[in-house]
């Protein structure tokens, strides 16, 4: 059932709505995986870490809303479910139970490096066929670059 119509042609909606979802999954995993650490770090940099992974969590879920509304308008529902964020994500495992703040740091690197990688391929991917969606993932991947660097310089 479609209740919104497309203005784009089904090639080219097929191609942005993979993309739109492969971005929802990852930044609903990222808004996850940064407040269960957020709960969980110690350490002698608990409280800049733990307001840094704040400014992620609210990050990510300022994006995945404009990335989940995008699709809605372009007639893909999305889907942020917990199954769908768990089967699709291409963020790796997070640590359990008290994670050290280095480790922590480390650990967000790893995730928003991930979340990176496959965001600039979306950007790559959504040129041609859509540049309002390109436009969207440039200004997130643009955003978690900045998140990227200033956990790299925790620990440098």
């Amino acid at each position: 059932m479609y209740v919104v119509k497309s203005p784009l042609a089904d090639a080219d909606l097929k191609t942005v709505s993979e993309a739109l979802q492969g971005a929802l999954v990852d930044l609903v995993d990222l808004s996850l995986v940064a407040k269960q650490i957020h709960w969980n770090v110690v350490g002698p940099r608990f409280r800049s870490i733990h307001l840094q992974l704040d400014e992620v969590v609210a990050s990510a879920r300022t994006h995945s809303d404009t990335v989940a509304e995008r699709a809605s308008a372009l007639g893909v529902p999305p889907d942020g479910r917990a199954a769908s964020v768990a089967s699709g994500s291409g963020i790796g495992a997070t640590p359990a139970g008290w994670i050290k703040d280095g480790d922590a740091v480390r650990a967000m690197v790893d995730a928003l490096g991930a979340v990176i990688t496959r965001m600039r391929e979306r950007v790559a991917a959504t040129g041609e066929p859509d540049p309002v969606s390109q436009d969207i993932f440039i200004g997130v991947t643009a955003d978690l670059e900045k998140h990227h660097w200033m956990f790299q310089a925790e620990n440098a």
